[in-house]
């Protein structure tokens, strides 16, 4: 159906900045600049000094920048990795396809890990954390961070959502041993496609992601240095994402204006639980603006039918998925947020009138 109010408008964000995007196009093409050149360079330059870490390293997808940090942690038979099932799929299955065991652990209200549960599911054969910062809102790192250092745990912050997100100062991405990114249309930095980042601190680490991702080639494309994977991230898309990279914080303040629009609009109506507030200790970027309700799938066919097109992330939980055998879990918070939550359309191009006639459309559902 055609909506009045889409839950993304990529061809808005297109009309805005055509003459920057029709530029990028016109320089990598006109150049032959292809695959691993200066604005893939530039780019991974800008997300470390951005994040503050020494090293970004671009790759295909978020999915890979998970697989390779975990490779190259050395996940592997015989070890556990804990994480959550409230996240997209990818994140237990970079745990699976190296061969390692995903425990879940559940969810506090703000959609993320439940810290005070990660210690009773550690065993001798955990080896690694990773927390996802969902929706824009980073996990508690302090506390994750101070169980992985006593337990001598891995971490591998999942941020595909969360570029920008800080806690105590800090941005998401710079705790753990790797931080990644997804750069997938729909994130709040978007590519015209696929793309991932891996962020580290660690020499080593970033070798070893560097070389996994261009078939064990580092400094040399006849030196192999290991088997690996072709899984770089396009020039083109790396300058599309250079480009917008120079709108982004401005990106950033639009949302956390159309998130406290919601806040106003849609506080005590009905049995609305609105998107979790943040505290002074942590600055949210609102990748989503997720709302729960026990009427949820009656609100979204009343929004849908209203014009006013939502997402639910995700109605089946990991652990409920029958097919990936990991329904031995008990997460009783993840299972209910599952039923409950519903993202409302965010981002940047989104006009206050739209803003109202999302809110128009939920309290009129309510009456």
């Amino acid at each position: 159906m055609a909506y009045k109010v889409r839950f993304v408008n990529y061809p808005r964000q297109y009309q805005q900045l055509k003459g920057k995007f029709d530029g990028v196009f016109e320089e990598v093409m006109s150049g032959g600049d292809f695959i691993m050149r200066g604005q893939l360079e530039r780019f991974e330059k800008k997300v470390a000094e951005y994040v503050g870490t020494r090293h970004a390293i671009g790759v295909n997808t978020g999915t890979d920048a998970l697989y390779l940090s975990a490779h190259a942690l050395g996940f592997g038979p015989g070890d556990e990795v804990i994480t959550v099932a409230h996240t997209f799929v990818a994140t237990v299955g970079a745990i699976v396809q190296c061969g390692a065991t995903p425990v879940l652990v559940d969810i506090r209200d703000d959609f993320n890990m439940d810290v005070g549960r990660i210690e009773a599911a550690i065993t001798s054969k955990t080896k690694g954390i990773i927390p996802v910062h969902l929706n824009g809102h980073a996990c508690d790192m302090e506390g994750i961070m101070e169980i992985a250092s006593r337990y001598n745990l891995r971490v591998i912050e999942d941020a595909a959502q969360a570029l920008g997100a800080q806690f105590k100062g800090r941005r998401c991405a710079s705790f753990g041993d790797t931080g990644i990114f997804s750069f997938y249309p729909a994130k709040m930095l978007g590519a015209a496609g696929d793309g991932g980042m891996v962020c580290t601190n660690d020499d080593v680490l970033a070798r070893k992601i560097r070389a996994f991702r261009d078939n064990g080639r580092v400094d040399s494309v006849e030196v192999i240095e290991c088997f690996g994977w072709c899984t770089r991230l396009d020039n083109l898309q790396a300058a599309i994402l250079d480009m917008k990279f120079g709108y982004f914080d401005g990106w950033i303040e639009r949302r956390r204006e159309i998130a406290r629009m919601y806040d106003e609009g849609l506080s005590g109506v009905g049995d609305i639980i609105t998107h979790p507030r943040a505290n002074g200790d942590f600055f949210d970027v609102y990748q989503n603006y997720v709302i729960r309700s026990g009427h949820r799938d009656a609100l979204v066919k009343h929004l849908r039918g209203s014009g006013i097109e939502v997402l639910i992330s995700w109605p089946v939980p990991v652990h409920k998925q029958k097919a990936l055998g990991l329904g031995h879990f008990n997460l009783p918070v993840t299972e209910r947020i599952s039923r409950e939550v519903v993202s409302l359309p965010m981002y940047p191009e989104l006009t206050g009138e739209e803003a109202e006639m999302v809110i128009d459309a939920v309290r009129g559902f309510y009456g």
